[in-house]
């Protein structure tokens, strides 16, 4: 069942999206897409100010309202402000998307408790606090029939690397098997309160994070080994499966994890770095 607001370009009108790690790559996509959407966006930095300006301005140019809002999300005090920030602008948040993380990489021999540390607060940590206040606005809110058929949404930016093992990289590998858990876990448990709880997992995208893997042509030949569709993705292909995943057309998809790898975890014994 679906209200008369699922479909089209406006399909978000009126509701309110917080995106963590939004100034760039995968997380500005996403919240240039959701403001495309007709959604209010609350663009959230740590430390890029430019960027974040950058996407409001995107947002605001096509037509939708947009703010930035600086916070660590691994800081319990900065995700509370940030949530207050957005319901004192906004009225409240229907759709949170838990897109922040970092890499800190270093063979397991000689990673530092720091660095696992810093790994495991942003991008599993992060999550948590980020979907617990998430989960308990949409319940101070209540249920808005004539906005989404969900009380409502969280969508984590996981990774293939939640599946595939990644040597090397063992804290990342750690925090997205745990965000696939949490996620799952989770929407077992907010899933009769009608929140609905997802993830998207990215294989090889086209960001700064991992520029060495794609910007020769020798590096994106070598990288399309590994992708059966014979593409590298744009943050575009993921910034889209999140539009849909908040939108109303995706009402029966709960507790899922949306691959959009171009086919790299049907072999996962071979693939690596996404």
């Amino acid at each position: 069942m679906t209200n008369d607001r699922s479909r089209g370009e406006k399909n978000l009108a009126g509701q309110t999206a917080i995106v963590t790690g939004s100034s760039s790559g995968i997380g500005a996509g996403i919240a240039k897409e959701l403001g495309g959407a007709g959604a209010n966006v609350v663009v959230n930095y740590a430390g890029n100010r430019e960027g974040a300006d950058e996407v409001v301005r995107r947002i605001t140019g096509s037509g939708s309202k947009a703010i930035a809002v600086r916070a660590d999300v691994s800081r319990e005090e900065d995700v509370a402000a940030m949530f207050r920030t957005a319901i004192e602008t906004y009225g409240t948040v229907d759709i949170l998307v838990s897109n922040a993380g970092v890499q800190k990489d270093a063979a397991f021999v000689d990673m530092t408790l720091d660095q696992w540390n810093r790994v495991i607060a942003i991008n599993l940590t992060g999550a948590f606090l980020c979907a617990r206040e998430a989960a308990r606005e949409f319940l101070r809110r209540g249920m808005v029939k004539d906005r989404s058929t969900a009380l409502g949404k969280i969508i984590f930016i996981s990774s293939v690397h939640e599946i595939i093992p990644w040597a090397g990289h063992v804290n990342y590998a750690a925090s997205k098997g745990g965000v696939m858990l949490f996620m799952k876990s989770i929407a077992q448990e907010l899933g009769p309160k009608k929140i609905r709880v997802n993830s998207i997992a990215p294989g090889a995208i086209k960001t700064p994070i991992n520029r060495a893997a794609w910007e020769t042509a020798e590096a994106e030949a070598d990288l399309l080994t590994l992708i059966p569709y014979k593409r590298v993705g744009e943050p575009a292909d993921i910034a889209r499966a999140a539009r849909w995943l908040a939108s109303d057309e995706s009402d029966y998809v709960h507790g899922a994890t949306l691959l959009v790898d171009g086919g790299m975890t049907l072999y996962p014994g071979f693939a690596s770095g996404g």
